[in-house]
């Protein structure tokens, strides 16, 4: 009788264990899963470090004209020095992607968010290989019908907005921009709205292309895989909390 006990005893403990050992495995499951969802996003924008990123055709380090202060990245045209072209490029490459960040500019200035971008020495300016995301005061353009495929939130030289969303020079403005060579889709979203869509390859590409000021560049929009890039341009520009999703 006492051994039955024992034995109806120290199966309970054993199943009690158990119970507790499955659970201890579930949570932690459920916790590396939710780790791994919260980890999707990435940031590119360091408090006070430009890591990650390096000016173009940069390899002696002469050239200057990005700082960063709070986690804001600022090109200052007048600051600049160096020969050659002077735009932030990503470290790391990407192929299809959302990005989200948010920008500002002085007066009567411009840059532009590039995917794509090949570093190579025959190439001596993102432009010639990356298509563009416009970041322009939108007041330059605002009554120009014809250069609407010039103004913010344009496929640069290709594809005009649906809307023009952006905000008066010196103030923030955000981007959520998603290229997604799988699924052949690119898009921007603009202060909330979605206002542009467009292929990134096969046909329908290579008609905006060839009817663009891109048609003799023969790297342009070739390669899938790239660095990112936010260009120099005159005037002063910012960029603040850049996250990227690879998809």
């Amino acid at each position: 009788m006492i051994n039955n006990i024992r034995l109806v005893l120290f199966t309970i403990v054993i199943l009690t264990l158990s119970c507790q050992n499955n659970t201890k495995k579930n949570t932690s499951t459920i916790s590396f899963q939710n780790e791994k969802v919260d980890q999707q996003w990435v940031s590119l924008s360091l408090p006070n470090s430009l890591d990650g990123w390096h000016i173009y055709q940069d390899k002696t380090g002469q050239k200057t004209g990005w700082s960063v202060n709070d986690g804001v990245f600022t090109y200052n045209s007048k600051t600049a020095t160096g020969k050659g072209n002077k735009s932030l490029i990503s470290d790391e490459t990407y192929t299809s992607f959302e990005i989200k960040f948010e920008w500002k500019l002085s007066p009567d200035s411009n840059s532009g968010f590039m995917w794509g971008v090949y570093e190579g020495e025959e190439f001596d300016a993102p432009y010639l290989t990356g298509p563009e995301i416009q970041i322009i005061d939108a007041d330059i353009y605002r009554d120009d019908n014809e250069n609407q495929i010039h103004t913010a939130g344009s496929l640069y030289d290709m594809i005009a907005p649906d809307h023009v969303m952006a905000k008066p020079a010196g103030e923030w403005n955000s981007y959520h921009i998603t290229v997604n060579q799988e699924e052949n889709k690119g898009s921007v979203i603009h202060n909330g709205m979605e206002i542009n869509r467009f292929p990134l390859h096969g046909p329908e590409w290579d008609d905006l292309v060839a009817k663009s000021k891109f048609s003799d560049m023969s790297g342009f929009g070739k390669y899938k895989e790239g660095h990112l890039c936010l260009q120099d341009h005159p005037g002063i520009i910012s960029y603040k909390n850049i996250q990227i999703k690879r998809l």
